[in-house]
């Protein structure tokens, strides 16, 4: 086993379980925290019986209490912290007059702040060890616009900022700060945006997904499992010259 302990939050389902997972196949040991305690508490027994070492925990990473009481039970029970996924994301939709300031600031919520709360929590534990991996869920909409999501957009274009500037802010003490940005993902969120833009292209569902898939090079959905290798990468030291970057992992979807 790996001595080192990752926290996965939104890890009760789809990108998340997935990624903790795996970082579980590569000896950490996990903490699966979630909305949903149950969910989180179902990954982490898969995770057990797999021969892995998990926690579970709620998990709300719109409230700071919350993220400060995931990170207290993590130091209690292991006594560090060497990797932080930031994974718990929301998506809203929609033409621009339907995008309300109550949605905006819901996003913003999770999606921005949720990362931020979460990165706050980790920090002084990482710099008094002078070591640790942040990695955030950031998107390909996070590096350009794309119709009808505006709020989703500006909430990860955010994430990719945060990440550059905490990673000047953690350099000097040997922590690096990255992000993971996917494309179309075979999750719930994907299944919400199918139905958000086959309602507006006025066809059944599966026209929006698949007008989405018709653009990707590799002609396929991305599964969690892409997503998880890649942050499996970032989590490892093959990555420990790697900080403040933000990396497409979209099948050739956006191209930088």
């Amino acid at each position: 086993m790996d001595s080192r302990v990752a926290w996965i939050t939104g890890s009760g389902r789809g990108l998340g379980a997935a990624i903790a997972r795996r970082l579980a196949a590569d000896g950490l040991t996990v903490c699966v925290s979630d909305l949903d305690l149950a969910a989180a508490q179902a990954v982490a027994a898969e995770i057990e019986s797999d021969g892995g070492v998990a926690l579970a925990m709620h998990g709300d990473v719109t409230d700071q209490d919350s993220t400060d009481s995931n990170i207290g039970q993590i130091l209690d029970s292991y006594g560090r912290i060497d990797v932080l996924v930031a994974n718990a994301g929301i998506i809203i939709a929609g033409p621009p007059e339907e995008l309300d300031i109550e949605k905006f600031q819901k996003v913003l919520d999770v999606n921005t702040l949720g990362v931020w709360r979460c990165n706050r929590a980790v920090v002084p534990t990482m710099k008094r060890q002078r070591s640790g991996k942040i990695i955030n869920c950031a998107s390909i909409a996070g590096h350009r616009g794309s119709k009808d999501n505006a709020i989703y957009c500006a909430s990860k274009f955010a994430v990719v900022g945060l990440t550059q500037a905490l990673a000047h802010d953690m350099a000097e003490f040997g922590v690096t700060v990255n992000a993971y940005c996917p494309g179309i993902v075979d999750t719930d969120m994907w299944v919400y945006m199918d139905k958000v833009r086959s309602d507006l292209m006025g066809r059944e569902r599966g026209a929006g997904l698949q007008a989405a898939i018709d653009q990707i090079p590799l002609g396929r959905v991305e599964k969690p499992e892409d997503v998880a290798n890649f942050v499996s990468f970032l989590a490892s030291s093959d990555s420990d010259y790697m900080t403040g970057q933000s990396v497409n992992i979209c099948g050739g979807l956006h191209m930088l």
